[in-house]
């Protein structure tokens, strides 16, 4: 028995099957680390492209919000790079005016509202400790929240600097802007060869799923893009006229930031927008902040139904939950731009959901109970 099992051991059979299980082991194990290794490039690949990645989707959201006045050019038999290149150049020409026009005055206001900062948060909290008795510590919540005089007087300094200066400390920002200027230019004169080049790469059938797909991005995305921008415009002009006329303090980026925030974050960018210039009137003239809620308020009854309604007329709508939800998870990828772009990606996915997307009819009692609610 035991030279059967000798034998069997030293056998070139079981030889050759130990050698083929090695070789096989070994060809797994380097398969492995080559798989490894090719998945640690490509995350290491993928985070120095990240930035890139952002300007181009950025870029893909301006050409998207300049379709409509492209078309309208292209519909003139104007080709779409003459349509593309006017819009862009007046968008551009339309931010150095405004910079030139306002830029000196709202940098010197906000550097000075950067440094004030930390008295109107102490003030804040000064009366929420009279009046509700809650015992704060003033001095541990502005160090935790990085709004004490060491972290601010660095961005004051540098917004004391005006606008030149801001782009002379900081040089990439111009390099990105002009990058995402270049990608939304090429992206939108060239957008039908664009998408005829990326359904080449995909079967007949699959090529009008992709082509449905592309308008339905194009025309609600562009639309809820536009309209946001539309009504971020109309209502920072409304807001730092108001706060003009009022004398709120700093009232041009309070005004521009009121407006932008009340578009771009929904459900509390309204009140966001609201309670900064607020808390900043109160330092000065309390009253101020009564007119303050109070053109708020009527500027919301406005826009709600007389300037909301005919501006998104050709635009979807969004639950507040989920546009809010947007907001966040764009601003946890993104960082702060993605507080902007989260929105009109999640619009337009919603779009190809609603298109593709099957629902069924309801039950008696789930149908019962809607038809009742709404009753």
């Amino acid at each position: 028995m035991t030279n059967a099992i000798k034998s069997a051991r030293l056998s070139p059979r079981f030889v050759l099957m130990n050698t083929g299980d090695t070789q096989i082991w070994r060809r797994i194990f380097i398969l492995a680390l080559a798989l490894f290794a090719i998945y640690q490039f490509g995350l290491q690949l993928l985070s120095l492209l990240s930035p890139f990645l952002l300007l181009l989707l950025l870029a893909w959201l301006i050409s998207i919000a300049m379709e409509p006045p492209v078309s309208w050019f292209e519909r003139k038999g104007y080709r779409r790079g003459l349509g593309a290149g006017v819009v862009l150049l007046a968008t551009v020409l339309f931010g150095a005016l405004f910079s030139g026009t306002f830029g000196g005055l709202m940098f010197t206001q906000l550097s000075a509202a950067v440094a004030a900062a930390p008295d109107v948060v102490l003030n804040v909290i000064t009366w929420l400790n009279v009046t509700f008795d809650l015992g704060l510590d003033a001095t541990q919540i502005l160090a935790s929240a990085n709004l004490d005089t060491t972290s601010l007087t660095p961005i004051a300094s540098e917004l004391a600097g005006g606008l030149l200066g801001l782009i002379g400390s900081v040089f990439t920002g111009l390099f990105d802007l002009l990058t995402i200027l270049v990608f939304a230019f090429y992206l939108s004169a060239e957008a039908p060869r664009v998408k005829r080049t990326i359904a080449s790469w995909l079967k007949p059938d699959k090529q009008r799923i992709f082509i449905t797909v592309w308008e339905i991005a194009v025309h609600k995305t562009g639309g809820f893009v536009v309209s946001r921008v539309l009504l971020a415009s109309i209502s920072a002009a409304a807001h730092t006229i108001a706060f003009w006329v009022i004398g709120v303090p700093y009232w041009l980026p309070m005004g521009l930031f009121a407006g932008i925030t009340a578009q771009f974050v929904p459900t509390v960018g309204t009140y966001i927008g609201i309670a900064i210039p607020a808390m900043f009137s109160l330092t000065s003239e309390p009253i101020d902040a009564v007119w303050i809620i109070a053109f708020a308020t009527l500027y919301q009854q406005i826009e709600n139904y007389v300037l909301g309604p005919r501006i998104s007329r050709a635009t979807m709508d969004m639950h507040p939950a989920i546009a809010l939800a947007s907001v966040f998870v764009g601003t946890a990828i993104f960082g702060a731009i993605g507080a902007l772009i989260g929105i009109p990606i999640m619009a337009g996915i919603l779009a190809v959901v609603d298109t593709y997307g099957h629902r069924h009819e309801l039950i008696e009692e789930l149908d019962n109970g809607i038809t009742a609610a709404a009753d």
